[in-house]
């Protein structure tokens, strides 16, 4: 079948029931999106569609073919066919007989269609006879969509078919369907003039408006053009006028008609025009049999009067045969045209024309213009055929660069959406789109939010103790597992140096339960850690978490790799909370400790701790919600479904609330401030840094001489002055502070 029948197949689907179910169908089908209209598919791809849509709609074949033979209809008349279709018969009978002389038509634009073909045969009383022949099995329910449809629209009529016979054919050669349908026709018209008849005998009244809705036509009037429907009026009956005898010389004929052939009942040939002897030569012997030199193409029937009888109305195509071609004929002559049965005679007469379909053919089979009568129109349709092929070809050619360019935009679209994906896990989505149109990013003021620092405990020591790939490992498996829990709890992760992890809530979308997701997702890192195993000693590994709550100011920073950056004091003191933290600890600041009391959350007291650069301080640990399940906590199954119910605040800044996400991703970057100690953890020993006394200067490591004699300073020498600062924001103003192997190194 050609492209135009799956393009109907998907026009169908798409119409009645969304553009998802065509996309599911197809692909279930395992068939391509799209179909080029001119090109040739094979039959199994319409049957899998057909298939697949019966099992998808549960419904039954039946079905699905009558409503395709129905939307056909009308899928023809919107491309373009529907002049050809409303003047192709007077009437249903007409219509049907002449199907098979419009696909003659169609195929010399469709050069391989194999189309079905139609007989009508009229019986006594009501109705007629509909003879389908097809190729094709399982496909005849098409039919009736078609002629219901074709009936309402172009004749105003109801339509009720039967099957009365379905075998395979006998008729015809080969093995095909024949299917044999009864088909009675109503007028809709006259169906409401029935029904309105008997209105009319229950309500006098009615009768009046009926005759004045009828423009005043009498009731008789009426019954009158309910029985003569169909018939014509009576008063303009055609009757046609004979001659006495043919005023036509017989050579005449064959020069006027000089494609034609007379044949008796024993296929014996008694004339033939001039041209068709021209081209076989062999029709000239005397009582030489038609069926030697042709084959009947098209229908497909045997050879022989009785059957071309019954397809008297049908349009013949005949072939020669390929031993009787002459030497100097490249191809076969095709021959087009009609059967005539004359009684009298006992001969049927053909009338024909060559069958081509563009110049290119009239000149391998060594014919010309010439030869073809001026007034067969055989010669027109060629010319404008060739054109109409040079149409089609260009046609083609557009819908095949419209299909390349569908294809290539959407790949366009989903290389668009991965390099989206990529760009807001490194920025907020708000923020890429402004960044992306050439817009400035205004810095946003966030009067509260929670922020959480985590790192992982005796990191140097495991670094110093097995190979870099290793760690990679495993920082990988535990940073996937973080950034899970980022998603179920709709945290914002702003970035990670080396151990350390950082997540705020509240930022960039603010929300009231800012406190309660970094809380949960602080008792979330610690579960997930438990699940990482450290390489060296082969247990599972141990982190520390800070949280602090209070506001930060948040914008972009930088040109080249832009950071979406938060600063102030809420950034430090949670830094702080994390470094004066225990291992396996959530350690929390007095306000969030105030955030989170009263919710559900088990918190305990730590008592007062000197922090640096804080003096002393209240804290608290975190040990686990009294509220929410592992599960919940964790994401699985969706258990954290209703953890959060909340509405959106108003006080967003204008700058931050546009083109928000609900699930914000990931990002990569921060702004670390001036005396945070993480940048530069890896300087100190872990055993100091584990082990470090609370009331102990963090720049006056134990054992250590506070004042250390100056070394002297060649010209040529770094100036290197050990102070043994940690290297976290301590050193002097203007001082350029550098770890113990870059001082060896230098």
């Amino acid at each position: 079948m050609y492209g135009f029948i799956n393009t109907c197949l998907k026009s169908l689907v798409t119409e009645k029931f969304g553009e998802e179910t065509w996309e599911k169908l197809s692909s279930l089908a395992e068939v391509q999106d799209t179909f080029m209209t001119y090109e040739v598919y094979d039959d199994t791809v319409t049957l899998r569609l057909v298939k697949e849509a019966c099992s998808m709609l549960d419904v039954s074949p039946e079905v699905v073919l009558k409503l395709f033979g129905e939307h056909f209809f009308s899928f023809c008349k919107q491309a373009g066919y529907d002049t050809m279709l409303r003047t192709l018969g007077g009437n249903l009978t007409e219509f049907i007989e002449n199907l098979d002389a419009l696909h003659s038509y169609l195929a010399l634009s469709y050069q391989e269609m194999n189309a079905p073909s139609f007989r009508v045969e009229k019986i006594e009383g009501d109705g007629m006879l509909l003879h389908y022949y097809s190729d094709r099995k399982g496909l005849y329910h098409i039919v009736p969509g078609i002629i219901e449809a074709v009936a309402k629209d172009f004749f105003d009529s109801e339509v009720t078919m039967t099957i009365l016979n379905q075998s395979e054919e006998d008729e015809r050669t080969g093995k095909k369907e024949h299917v044999v349908f009864l088909v009675k026709q109503q007028k809709r018209s006259a169906a409401l003039v029935v029904e309105k008849g008997q209105r009319r005998a229950k309500d006098p009244q009615q009768v009046r408006r009926s005759c004045s809705i009828c423009g005043g036509m009498s009731h008789w009037g009426l019954v009158r053009s309910v029985v003569l429907w169909g018939k014509g009026n009576l008063r303009y009956t055609f009757t046609p006028s004979y001659p006495d005898k043919l005023w036509m010389e017989e050579k005449a004929f064959c020069n006027a008609f000089p494609f034609h052939i007379v044949f008796d009942q024993d296929l014996k040939v008694k004339q033939t025009g001039v041209n068709i002897q021209k081209f076989v030569p062999g029709l000239q012997t005397k009582d030489i049999r038609i069926d030697e030199y042709f084959t009947i193409v098209h229908p497909q029937v045997t050879f022989t009067i009785d059957s071309i009888k019954k397809f008297i109305n049908s349009q013949f195509v005949l072939k020669t045969q390929t031993e009787m071609i002459p030497q100097h004929q490249r191809t076969a002559l095709k021959l087009r045209g009609q059967m005539v049965w004359m009684p009298s005679l006992a001969c049927m007469l053909y009338l024909c024309s060559p069958k081509l379909r563009s110049l290119q053919e009239l000149e391998e089979r060594g014919l010309h213009l010439a030869d073809i009568a001026p007034h067969d129109t055989t010669r027109d349709l060629i010319l404008l055929n060739q054109q109409r092929l040079a149409e089609m070809e260009l046609s083609n050619q557009l819908e095949r660069k419209k299909e390349e360019l569908r294809i290539l935009s959407h790949h366009l679209a989903v290389e668009k959406k991965k390099t989206e994906t990529l760009l807001y896990a490194m920025l907020p989505q708000h923020v890429a789109n402004q960044l992306r149109e050439g817009r400035k990013v205004e810095a946003g003021e966030f009067e509260v939010c929670t922020i959480l620092f985590s790192d992982v405990v005796t990191f140097t020591n495991i670094c110093s103790a097995c190979e870099p790939i290793r760690i990679v490992h495993m920082l990988n498996s535990m940073y996937s597992r973080f950034d899970r829990l980022s998603s179920v709890h709709d945290v914002y992760k702003v970035e990670t140096i080396g151990d350390a992890y950082m997540v705020v809530g509240g930022v960039p979308v603010p929300t009231p339960s800012h406190a309660h997701r970094v809380a949960n997702f602080a008792l979330g890192m610690r579960l997930a850690a438990r699940e990482v195993t450290n390489p060296v000693s082969g247990q599972p590994i141990q982190i520390r978490v800070g949280l602090h709550t209070g506001p930060v100011l948040a914008g972009v920073v930088g040109d080249k790799m832009p950071r979406y950056c938060l600063f102030g004091d809420t950034v430090n003191t949670a830094s702080r909370m994390e470094s004066h933290g225990l291992p396996d600890h959530i350690h929390l600041s007095p306000s969030t400790y105030s955030a989170l009391r009263g919710e559900g959350f088990d918190l305990r007291a730590r008592g007062e701790i000197k922090v640096k650069g804080k003096g002393q301080m209240m804290t608290y640990f975190l040990f686990e919600n009294l509220r929410a399940s592992e599960a919940a906590i964790m994401g699985r199954d969706g258990a954290e479904s209703g953890l959060y119910v909340e509405n959106q605040p108003d006080n967003q800044p204008d700058n931050q609330r546009e083109n928000q996400p609900d699930n914000q991703p990931e990002n990569q970057l921060e702004n670390q401030p001036d005396n945070q100690h993480d940048n530069q953890r890896e300087n100190q020993p872990e055993n100091q840094r584990e082990n470090q006394p609370e009331n102990q200067p963090e720049n006056q490591p134990e054992n250590q001489p506070e004042n250390q004699p100056e070394q002297p300073v060649t010209p040529y020498e770094w100036d290197i002055t050990p102070t043994y600062h940690r290297n976290n924001g301590e050193g002097g103003s203007g001082d350029i502070v550098l770890s113990a192997r870059i001082c060896h190194l230098l």
